[in-house]
């Protein structure tokens, strides 16, 4: 399994939602954020295979982004946030789950297991 797993649910239909980019980015020494991968969410909601299963991150300050407004627009739904980035810290090699619950008005995140 990927070090860092994810899914996204619309708690407003109460489903996955599929098709949503999410890049995962490493902040560097400097601020600026490197891309160190990007996938497509399935029918489930997730990416299994966000990152090779042997590959472990370095420590340090990591961000998800979430592309959630084509999401809302191929629904026809006016939504308020066009991406939603969440900001996490990895200090330790084990699995990190991070879900998104979202809706067209709001999200809540929470470390998973």
């Amino acid at each position: 399994m990927s070090q860092i797993t994810t899914h996204i649910l619309d708690t407003t239909a109460g489903k996955p939602v599929r098709g949503v980019t999410i890049v995962l980015y490493q902040q560097q020494n400097d601020g600026e954020w490197k891309e160190v991968s990007k996938g497509i969410t399935n029918e489930d909601g997730r990416i299994p295979d966000l990152l090779a299963k042997d590959f472990v991150l370095p420590f340090g300050i990591y961000k998800m982004k979430f592309e959630t407004k084509e999401y809302f627009d191929t629904q026809i739904i006016p939504s308020f946030y066009p991406y939603i980035e969440i900001i996490f810290e990895i200090t330790t090699i084990e699995h990190h789950h991070i879900p998104l619950l979202v809706s067209p008005f709001g999200y809540s995140t929470y470390k998973g297991s």
